[in-house]
């Protein structure tokens, strides 16, 4: 190709594209239909230049010229801004609403089975025993327990629990593809540790402290970990019972639904993370950090159960918007 040849049979549709695409906002129709083409025509020719691999200083002007008529044609994306916050006012909280039957499942059962390891523990002297000696029990009942929410400094200890957190509330999560086992088993082991925990303090008369540092970080915490679990076991309960939807479909759906919940979740379980860290171990005032808690606890229940159920009922589903209804296949 002659590039200086080519560049002078098509500069004067170039000057026009540029000019329609500063003039965008006051274009006539019959101007919409000129940029339309003549953005489809420049489009080929940069193409044609690329191919050429001639004229590098071209290729990036014809670059940015396309660039700016395909924003003029297709219209300007939203701020960054604006998709996080229709995320955290509809996406997220619609997605929890719609499970919530889900996570309020797995809360229930874990919660149960925690306070049957506890009472367990707490009135049978055998099974007690069979924890630690009493040396160790007492260790942990009148230092360890307490210990471990001060023995860091704040910030940093808010960070590891962050990180541990999101990693468990992951593993809830992604692993109920697996036909929802590996979160059962999540959801027992969280629930049996739990358990343990309360039925050692309780059976020793410390059940006051145990709630006393249990309950300001671990109502949200443990939420969030239920809600993670919840979409786990919908996603895997998708792949058993597709609900009427082609398996590959309805699993994709959920999928990229799921994605969403787990973003969310980020800020949730950081939330419980500054609340354990800052809150748990250094606020001695026990009914204020309780209330710390509560009021944590509430915010939340109250943002997916109001926020989320507006949503959902406006027909948000949490998939990607513009995601196709099916997938081509080989023929």
């Amino acid at each position: 190709m002659e590039i200086d040849v080519f560049a002078a049979a098509h500069r004067e549709d170039w000057k026009r594209l540029e000019v329609l695409v500063r003039r965008r906002r006051r274009l006539t129709g019959p101007e919409v239909d000129e940029l339309v083409d003549l953005y489809q025509r420049v489009s080929t020719q940069l193409s044609a230049v690329r191919s050429a691999g001639a004229d590098p200083a071209l290729v990036g002007r014809l670059s940015g010229l396309v660039a700016r008529a395909r924003a003029a044609v297709v219209g300007a994306h939203d701020p960054a801004w604006k998709d996080l916050v229709r995320f955290f006012t509809r996406t997220f909280p619609a997605v929890a609403y719609r499970l919530r039957w889900w996570w309020i499942g797995a809360s229930a059962g874990t919660v149960g089975f925690a306070a049957a390891i506890a009472w367990w523990l707490a009135t049978d002297p055998s099974a007690l025993a069979a924890v630690g000696t009493p040396e160790e029990i007492r260790a942990y009942v009148e230092h360890d327990f307490a210990n471990y929410y001060v023995e860091h400094p704040g910030a940093s200890f808010a960070a590891r629990v962050w990180t541990n957190n999101a990693w468990a509330a992951a593993q809830a999560l992604t692993l109920g593809v697996f036909l929802c086992l590996p979160t059962v088993y999540v959801l027992a082991l969280n629930g049996a540790n739990l358990g343990a925990a309360a039925g050692v303090m309780f059976a020793s008369g410390k059940g006051d402290v145990f709630l006393g540092l249990i309950l300001p970080h671990g109502l949200l915490e443990l939420t969030a970990v239920f809600v993670a679990a919840g979409v786990g076991l919908k996603l895997g309960w998708t792949i058993i019972d597709p609900g009427g939807r082609p398996r590959g479909r309805a699993l994709a759906e959920e999928v990229r639904a799921a994605m969403a919940v787990a973003l969310g979740l980020v800020l949730v379980l950081f939330v419980s993370g500054l609340i354990e860290g800052l809150v748990t171990g250094w606020v001695h005032v026990t009914w204020l950090r309780i209330g710390i808690g509560v009021v944590a606890e509430a915010l939340f229940l109250a943002y997916v159960f109001t926020l989320g159920r507006k949503a959902h009922r406006e027909g948000e589903s949490g998939d990607v918007e513009g995601a196709p209804a099916s997938a081509p296949t080989a023929a």
